[in-house]
Parts: structure tokens; C-alpha cells; sequence
């Protein structure tokens, strides 16, 4: 068996793969895998490396971004297997796409701004999804993506994130608000129907008027130009910090989490935002 070191090499990792896949002599796990069993592994591997740039830890950024290339190289391998693309036709079509997109840089253009250049990149993405429509037509498969407007919005996104790109692509055809006032007032007729849903005991009503309220409060973050990923996620974080504190202070007086009071943790919630706060609770 010939040994493998380590190296900054990209070709090393794509030699690395194409041994684990190696039907004879590679690795009983990963010669089993699809692109299918893949895919829940690189959605968390991108959700990791999101989680490293939120805690600004750059050890571990560095190795979590390996893993998500690792992802990468594991598609384009099966996919070379396949006879469909290799690596390097991923890494030209990349290049291919950054270049086209940026005229500004690699060519001549007038977009000297960053307004100018997000509606020369918007214009050249709809050119590029013109094209790329064109082709599945070819392929047979026209009547999939005659999506309308919204067809470029994928739905493979999470939720969250679709219902944010859904809501910037109908704006861009003016069906939008002009301000956030009229947002809040749709929230709270939103908040309204949800409870009328509650009272009804409907299941699937309560979920749709759910999905309603949260769509609605994803588009006043858009408005105040508040990610509301980004923000749930320091809302998680906030949660874990506050909870931990509870935590920590019943084990410390002798009492465990089951056996203490909704009373007991909402007064122990209450110090712990207060002891957040920057004027010391004053």
C-alpha cells in the first residue's frame, strides 16, 4: 500500500479522494456513498463554518473550510466516475462565471460604484439564467424550469433563506413596501390570524398562519437591512448564555433543572439579562 502525506496542494486531496473511492482498495464507507447521502453532510459542513465566523475562531475556520472543500471534491469525484464533470471543469466554470460577472475588474465597464456594480452583476445573472434555461430546455426538461420570475430562487434553500431571496427578487419588480411601518402592521394582522388558528385547534391552519407570521417578520428584516439568519442565530446564542446561567445558579444552590419552578428559572432569566446589560442593571 502506497503511503499518503499531507500537503497545500489541491491535487493531493483530489488523489486522496480518488483513493478512498477506489472500488478495490478504498474505504468501505466512502465507496458507498451518492450524491444523495452526501448532501446532508455539506449543508452542515457550510452551517460549521458559519458557526467559526460567528465565534471569530480562526483555528477553526481554517479546518472547517477544509471539510467544506472536502464536500466539494467528494461531488466532483462521483460525479467524474459518473463520466458527467471532473474537478477542474468545476473549477473553470467557477473562474468562468467570477470573470463574466466582474467586466469592472477583467474587462471594460463603467460600474464605479457599488450600486452600479450590483446592478451590472444582477443584469449579468439574468443573462446567465436565460442561458442556463436554454440549456435544460435541451436537455428535455423545459417544463421543470419555466419557474416565472421566481424561478431562480432554488428551492433546496433553507426556508429562511428562500422566503428572504423570494422577497428580493418580487421587489425587484416593485411588488414591494417602501418602509418597514407597513411590514409591522402585517405582522401584527399576521400575529391576529395566528391566533384565530389557535383557537380553531386546526393543525395545518396553525401552520400556515405560522409560516405566515415568520415570512412576514423575515421581510421587516430585509427592510432594516437585518439579517434575520444572523439575528436568530445571536437570539440562539443569547438563549444558550441566559439558560446556562440558570443552569449553573440552580446546581449551585443544590437544586437540579427538573425539580426547580417555571417561577424559580424566569427570576434567574431575569438576572441573567440584567447582569448583560451594559449599565450593570441600573
Amino acid at each position: 500500500m502506497t503511503t499518503m502525506e499531507p500537503s497545500r496542494d489541491i491535487a493531493r486531496l483530489i488523489e486522496i479522494m480518488a483513493r478512498l473511492r477506489n472500488p478495490e482498495t478504498g474505504c468501505p464507507w466512502d465507496i458507498e456513498q451518492d450524491f444523495a447521502s452526501i448532501k446532508p453532510y455539506t449543508i452542515e459542513e457550510a452551517y460549521e463554518v458559519a458557526d467559526a465566523i460567528e465565534r471569530n475562531d480562526m483555528g477553526d475556520l481554517c479546518e472547517e473550510l477544509g471539510d467544506l472543500l472536502l464536500q466539494v471534491v467528494f461531488h466532483a469525484r462521483m460525479a467524474e466516475e459518473a463520466g458527467q464533470f471532473s474537478f477542474g471543469d468545476v473549477v473553470e466554470a467557477v473562474t468562468r462565471k467570477m470573470i463574466r460577472r466582474h467586466p469592472h475588474v477583467f474587462a471594460r465597464s463603467d460600474a464605479d460604484t457599488p450600486d452600479k456594480v450590483k446592478v451590472q452583476w444582477d443584469e449579468i445573472k439574468k443573462q446567465e439564467k436565460a442561458e442556463r434555461a436554454e440549456r435544460r430546455a435541451r436537455l428535455g426538461g423545459e417544463e421543470t424550469f419555466k419557474a416565472g420570475h421566481l424561478g431562480s430562487v432554488p428551492r433546496a434553500f433553507p426556508a429562511l433563506m428562500e422566503a428572504l431571496k423570494l422577497q428580493e427578487q418580487a421587489a425587484k419588480v416593485g411588488f414591494d413596501w417602501a418602509d418597514p411601518e407597513p411590514i409591522l402592521d402585517k405582522i401584527e394582522e399576521e400575529i391576529a390570524e395566528f391566533r384565530v388558528a389557535l383557537a380553531s385547534g386546526n393543525k395545518a391552519r396553525i401552520s400556515d398562519e405560522l409560516g405566515d407570521l415568520i415570512f412576514a417578520v423575515a421581510n421587516v428584516g430585509r427592510h432594516v437591512k437585518a439579517d434575520p439568519e444572523d439575528a436568530l442565530r445571536g437570539t440562539n446564542t443569547k438563549f444558550r448564555r441566559r439558560f446556562s446561567y440558570i443552569e449553573k445558579t440552580l446546581s449551585d444552590n443544590g437544586i437540579s433543572l427538573s425539580d426547580a419552578t417555571l417561577d424559580e428559572m424566569e427570576t434567574l432569566w431575569q438576572a441573567a439579562k440584567i447582569a448583560e446589560r451594559p449599565d450593570g442593571g441600573a
